[in-house]
């Protein structure tokens, strides 16, 4: 049984309304749908907040002096720094507060933050390279908690069903994000949005404390034995679900990573698929960067600046991929899981990559990069998001929370790092095109198809799955 779960509710109950209606796209037993609703609201809410961000970033760090495509590329990498320094502290942190204090208080941190970055975009000043990494260490952890809350909220077999539904919250709130934002950015510039974002996040962290009084209401009087744990690990007394209001515990994220060859694969998975993601993110930004810059300098802007022409676009592009990823995410995430399980889930986004930057490397043309990274990002962003998420089921608390958040920021920006890296050599040491950085790319994904083989046998043994 997964670490910090509940107790199954009653076979004999019958399903409720809500329970019929969820079996639409996932196999929702009597007494869980209430519960899977609330987490696929939170996550609505924090990804359509993280949307308006994400949206209105491009713009500020794209266009106008000192902005480009390399700057963005670097300043991704510079993310990876901070983290060093806010990943153990994060993990020093959940080791003195619950589980519910150390969402609600991160959650805090990163409104009054928003409400700051508001006040000086407002008085002139240039944000474009800090908000950009800001926002970059913003996602990761703030979505890497909540996904953390839904592996402690369920069991393995739970999760493996429900995480679905989760996910089409996720996909949703993207889409209202980036859809707004991409009508109205025009209108209104980037600032506003980030006052909007701010409120969900307070809608978000009032739904996780809803989850959490319901949980916490059901597992009373239940005796709930301690199982699971990380390979050669034993749970900590905080552990256990009857003490949810004493700490996490554990070791710090990295030393968790470090010392489990699990945990340190599903880390060399981050690194890789945010690698391979970040270098086709700069092919796009490179080649929507010059495109607006020949509009406006030739006078075919429609009276419209270049972060004007940027935000729409992305706007636009964004849209389409979370529209594609919700539909995946409602109708195959569940069945893809259900047939193939984690492990074949895994390999079906490196080979996408692989067969998508192979096409980029012939045809390096805006129609041709965007098709291929609407299909990237929306297969990212669904059916490869619940897959690696559930990865954690089988493990402890401590894993949860501290081991992901580390997996999460530090080695998804790592693979930032090496993006950089890429993009750099490429440039300035071989003089390489978009269509070079592609093949390169394509080569990396092969890689990463290696790796999702390895580790969803893994998975399998620790699940216990035949």
């Amino acid at each position: 049984m997964s670490v910090g779960a509940p107790h199954a509710p009653a076979r004999s109950a019958p399903p409720s309304a809500l329970d019929r209606l969820l079996r639409l796209f996932a196999d929702v037993r009597a007494g869980e749908g209430v519960t899977a609703l609330l987490l696929m609201l939170n996550i609505f809410f924090t990804l359509a907040a993280y949307y308006l961000l994400k949206t209105i970033r491009e713009p500020l760090i794209l266009a106008g002096k000192g902005g480009s495509a390399e700057v963005k590329s670097y300043a991704a990498a510079a993310t990876a720094g901070c983290l060093i320094v806010l990943v153990p502290a994060y993990s020093a942190l959940a080791s003195r507060v619950s589980r519910v204090k150390l969402i609600n208080g991160v959650a805090l941190f990163f409104i009054v933050n928003l409400v700051i970055f508001f006040a000086l975009g407002q008085a002139g000043v240039k944000i474009g390279v800090p908000f950009f990494i800001w926002v970059g260490i913003f996602n990761l952890m703030i979505i890497a908690q909540l996904w953390a809350f839904a592996n402690d909220v369920y069991t393995v077999e739970q999760g493996k069903r429900l995480f679905a539904i989760v996910g089409i919250g996720a996909s949703l709130g993207a889409i209202a994000g980036s859809f707004f934002t991409g009508q109205l950015v025009r209108q209104f510039g980037p600032y506003p949005f980030m006052i909007g974002a701010a409120t969900l996040l307070v809608l978000s962290v009032v739904l996780t404390n809803v989850v959490e009084a319901r949980e916490t209401r059901s597992r009373a009087g239940a005796a709930v034995a301690p199982s699971g744990g990380i390979a050669g690990g034993s749970l900590a007394a905080s552990d256990d679900p009857r003490h949810d209001a004493q700490r996490i515990g554990g070791k710090s994220g990295f030393a968790l990573v470090l010392s489990d060859r699990y945990l340190l694969l599903i880390a060399c998975l981050m690194v890789i698929l945010n690698l391979v993601n970040t270098t086709g993110e700069y092919i796009l930004g490179e080649t929507v960067t010059k495109i607006a810059a020949e509009r406006v300098a030739e006078g075919r802007s429609g009276g419209l600046d270049e972060q004007k022409i940027i935000g729409g676009f992305y706007g636009g592009y964004f849209t389409w991929v979370n529209v594609v990823s919700a539909l995946i995410q409602a109708l195959l995430v569940s069945r893809v899981l259900k047939h193939v399980g984690v492990r074949g889930a895994l390999l079906v986004l490196p080979l996408v990559a692989v067969s998508g930057y192979t096409m980029l490397a012939f045809l390096p043309v805006l129609s041709i990069i965007r098709a291929a990274k609407i299909a990237e990002n929306s297969i990212d962003y669904s059916l490869q998001n619940t897959a690696r998420n559930a990865l954690y089921l089988p493990l402890s608390r401590a894993a949860k929370y501290k081991a992901k958040q580390a997996n999460d920021t530090f080695f998804v920006r790592l693979g930032d790092v090496l993006s950089a890296g890429l993009v750099f050599v490429g440039l300035h040491w071989f003089s390489f095109a978009p269509r070079q950085i592609a093949l390169v790319n394509a080569g990396i994904a092969g890689v990463w198809v290696i790796l999702a083989i390895f580790l969803g046998r893994r998975f399998q043994q620790k699940a216990g799955v035949g």
